[in-house]
């Protein structure tokens, strides 16, 4: 009996045993297999990064499909051209202006500035020639050509003198031609300045009106923004058909651009 008794409980045991091991390894009759989820969709937005695979942890994903970013360059050349309030012009423009404000456009535009960088400028000029000075100015930011400043010229109250002296570029001033009383260009919204201390008006005789701009009466001349006889600057101009006011004879005028050439 001893003997039989103590069989059964080895018996017992190892049977016992036996249904532990089944009981692990196989599913309970009343769990369900899970059920696969959705598969999402991946984002289309580039801030969005693709899914870990199996072998790899997110971070090691993360860092393998997001590439180091890379410095941004300069910004591409961007014009703006628009109907001008006459509230813009409150010094620039008055009635008997040989062309109406409602003639002219605002031009807001890219320029590369002397401190190697871009910047936003305004200009009004005449609607008709709007396609003219976007293209040449686009050309002038793309070769890095440097401008000190663009503003209205009624951010010195339309005194040329002080725009000059402040080296605007600027256009459109309902002014007469300097040393005339004969309507300037500019008062037709055909003309541009560009860096007028660097590119003075200088007499016949030699002589500038600006102090600041005294050693830059010669040509030719070396130094940021100086405009010389036959180079990037002119040819971009003689592109659509500008003249150069550094060309005429006697009196220079460097800075001034026209479309009529005077």
């Amino acid at each position: 009996m001893k003997r039989a008794a103590a069989a059964l409980v080895v018996f017992a045991s190892v049977s016992c045993g036996g249904q532990a091991q089944v009981a692990s390894s196989a599913a309970s009759p009343d769990t369900q297999p899970p059920v696969p989820a959705t598969p999402t969709p991946l984002s289309t937005s580039s801030s969005e990064s693709p899914a870990a695979s199996p072998s790899e942890s997110p971070s090691e994903s993360s860092a393998a499909s997001s590439p180091a970013p890379k410095p941004e360059g300069p910004p591409k050349f961007a014009a703006k051209v628009s109907a001008v309030a006459r509230a813009r012009l409150p010094y620039s423009w008055r009635s008997g202006c040989p062309v109406h404000y409602r003639d002219l456009r605002l031009i807001t535009m890219t320029y590369w500035g002397f401190d190697d960088k871009a910047h936003t400028g305004e200009l009004v000029v005449r609607r008709t020639v709007t396609d003219d000075v976007v293209k040449v100015f686009r050309k002038l930011y793309d070769m890095r050509y440097p401008i000190k400043q663009m503003r209205l010229v009624d951010a010195y109250k339309a005194d040329d003198f002080d725009s000059i002296d402040a080296d605007n570029t600027s256009a459109f001033n309902c002014r007469a031609a300097t040393g005339s009383s004969n309507w300037s260009n500019h008062a037709y919204g055909e003309a541009i300045d560009i860096n007028p201390r660097e590119n003075p008006y200088v007499t016949a005789a030699g002589s500038t009106a600006h102090q600041n701009a005294k050693k830059f009466a010669k040509r030719p001349a070396k130094g940021k923004g100086v405009i010389n006889s036959g180079d990037r600057v002119v040819k971009a101009f003689a592109s659509v058909g500008w003249g150069w006011g550094g060309s005429w004879s006697g009196t220079k005028d460097y800075q001034h651009f026209s479309r009529n050439g005077r």
